[in-house]
């Protein structure tokens, strides 16, 4: 499969709230308001990946940001990338259930990666549920502790990768 990196268009918005809610709980989700206001304020940091008939297959995006760890404002309100802050946040990656397994998600995050060096930033920051650290550690991310977030409710644990 074919698969191709852009920026996202507001167009693809059903289709990545589609993929929003096949990878996170109704909780723990992003609202179709804020995905569209990610879209608009920080598409220097939202990469989709489209598949050969040019629809999304999946996407990674989170600000930059000032602060080592993510805390649960990032996921409420955007505000355009600073070009002086040294993190690049993670606050979704989500593939399509129908195209993982292929590595996507793994290219995204090199396609993030490549995206924050040639922005200057030190090192990518996130936070996971425990199920999916041994896929970030296979991508070159270490656990940094458990989070402070109460987002949705869960245990999440800081993950970082420097640059």
């Amino acid at each position: 499969m074919a698969i191709t990196f852009g920026k996202p268009n507001k167009n693809d918005l059903d289709k990545i709230m589609n993929i929003e809610h096949s990878g996170f709980s109704e909780a723990e989700a992003a609202t179709a308001n804020s995905m569209l206001e990610r879209i608009k304020v920080i598409p220097d940091t939202f990469i989709v990946a489209y598949d050969e008939q040019e629809d999304p297959a999946g996407y990674i995006v989170g600000p930059a940001s000032t602060e080592r760890y993510i805390t649960d404002n990032l996921f409420e309100t955007s505000v355009p990338n600073s070009v002086h802050a040294p993190y690049q946040t993670i606050l979704s990656l989500v593939v399509s259930p129908d195209k993982q397994k292929m590595g996507i998600a793994s290219q995204l995050l090199q396609q993030l990666a490549i995206v924050a060096e040639q922005q200057g930033r030190q090192l990518i920051t996130l936070t996971c549920l425990e199920k999916l650290v041994p896929f970030y550690e296979r991508n070159g991310y270490q656990v940094d502790g458990i989070s402070n977030s109460q987002h949705a409710g869960e245990t999440w644990y800081n993950m970082m990768k420097k640059l």
